[in-house]
């Protein structure tokens, strides 16, 4: 029975990706060098493909399955709200998007109280930065190097990595600043406050001759995601909030990764008790299970269209099934003390633990991370810093660390991994065994990074 079951299984995985090749059209892939692995089933921190194996996910997909797969109360929420209202269009009000609305504001820091609900992070960050233009009159957008918002094309265009490049010349008004990063400086610090004090002098001199009376907003992912989980100094959120303060500039936090959990608070930017004028989230807010985002408004923004319209909707804003998966992910994160829990995995668990890894592995050259959301940057010389792989390798260039990713995926471990870095960032339901077992297998794969280890 378990042999024909297999060979079945083994049938609907070669139909599906048959049909894939035949037909999807995937992101930022060159289609004919990839192979979608097809995935029949999830639970939990783990998902299967259709020959059987199991895969512990310490990527929760794109890092936004918070809450984790397939978590029956959200699947029910889901399921009734289906059966009550499908959709709605956004000039109407309904219950679902209402409550979602007012638990969300609940959570957010200081007076910011109004949600614009979009369907991702990218639509999000778009309306932020309408918004602030709008509001302030002015049209010129400080984005940081080393960043990612989205990949519509307001959204590419504050993106600070090689995504980029292909959409350019892209949104007029983008100016680029080099935001704080301890382990490789762009400003030559020597220490966590060198970092933070420069980085912001760095700052105060970009606006000084870009004309602070000409710009409307600075954005900056509260953690940088994907490009390195690069965790602000102390001090320095709080000193971009003086400075957006002193020039009457919109302060935009997007924490469309960082949110909900993932890093041991509901907004990253509790961690330091600071207030933005705007946050723009999705991912984690109901774990990617339908698609949701939104602007989180202060009352002042919001205040500036009270009699003027605002000239940007979604027909899909603020989706009924959407906003009832939203208001009942509240409830789990609640209920279940996921926001505690994540905090407690990342000082008692994760970072502890992948500092023994790069204690004994020599090709860890820097570990970093709060929460749910770690990296750990590997070398090839710790002295040098040189990185295992070049920055945005590709072909034979990057082979080192698809040679890393290969070793933990034949472990079962589903690993995150982005030029010389692989992030550790499972659902934030993970258990501490879970994790655990998943760093034992990173020790394992460490090996090979170890293999191309060329310092003293």
């Amino acid at each position: 029975m378990t042999d024909t079951l297999s060979t079945v299984e083994s049938v609907d995985a070669q139909r599906i990706r048959r049909d894939d090749r035949a037909h999807v059209f995937h992101s930022w892939s060159a289609q004919g060098q990839i192979d979608p692995l097809p995935i029949a089933s999830a639970s939990g921190s783990y998902f299967w493909d259709y020959e059987g194996k199991r895969y512990l996910d310490f990527s929760s997909q794109l890092v936004n399955v918070n809450i984790g797969y397939q978590h029956p109360k959200l699947v029910a929420a889901i399921q009734e709200q289906a059966g009550k209202l499908t959709t709605v269009a956004p000039s109407f009000a309904n219950d679902a998007r209402a409550e979602a609305a007012r638990l969300i504001a609940e959570l957010a820091p200081g007076d910011l109280d109004t949600v614009f609900f979009t369907n991702g992070g990218a639509e999000a960050n778009e309306n932020a930065i309408r918004m602030a233009r709008l509001h302030t009159g002015r049209h010129k957008v400080l984005a940081a190097y080393r960043s990612y918002h989205g990949a519509t094309a307001g959204a590419i265009a504050l993106t600070g990595d090689p995504r980029r490049w292909p959409s350019e010349p892209g949104m007029s008004g983008v100016v680029r600043y080099w935001g704080p990063y301890p382990y490789r400086s762009a400003f030559h610090a020597e220490s966590q406050q060198q970092e933070c004090e420069r980085a912001l002098e760095h700052l105060r001199s970009t606006l000084a001759v870009e004309g602070p009376q000409t710009v409307a907003a600075i954005i900056l992912e509260t953690v940088v995601g994907t490009n390195g989980v690069l965790v602000p100094p102390d001090g320095y959120l709080r000193g971009v909030r003086e400075l957006c303060d002193e020039f009457g500039i919109i302060l935009i936090a997007d924490e469309v990764m960082a949110g909900f959990g993932r890093c041991g608070e509901w907004f990253a930017v509790d961690h330091w008790n600071i207030t933005p004028d705007l946050i723009t989230f999705a991912k984690g807010v109901n774990s990617g299970y339908v698609p949701l985002g939104g602007v989180i408004i202060s009352r002042a923004i919001a205040g500036t269209f009270q009699d003027r319209p605002f000239p940007g909707g979604l027909t899909y804003s603020g989706h009924p099934l959407a906003c009832a998966s939203a208001v009942a992910s509240i409830g789990i994160f609640r209920e279940e003390g996921i926001i505690e829990h994540a905090r407690d995995l990342g000082a008692n668990v994760i970072g502890p633990a992948l500092a023994d890894l790069a204690r004994r592995h020599p090709s860890v050259g820097d570990v970093r991370g709060l929460g749910v959301m770690w990296a750990m940057e590997l070398v090839r010389d710790r002295d040098t810093r040189e990185p295992l792989v070049p920055f945005n390798a590709a072909g034979a260039d990057a082979a080192p660390m698809g040679e890393f990713a290969a070793a933990c995926k034949q472990r079962g471990l589903w690993p995150f991994t982005h030029f010389n870095r692989t992030h550790v960032v499972p659902p934030c339901t993970t258990s501490a065994e879970e994790v655990l077992a998943g760093i034992e297998i990173l020790d394992t794969a460490l090996d090979v990074a170890d293999r191309y280890y060329t310092g003293g």
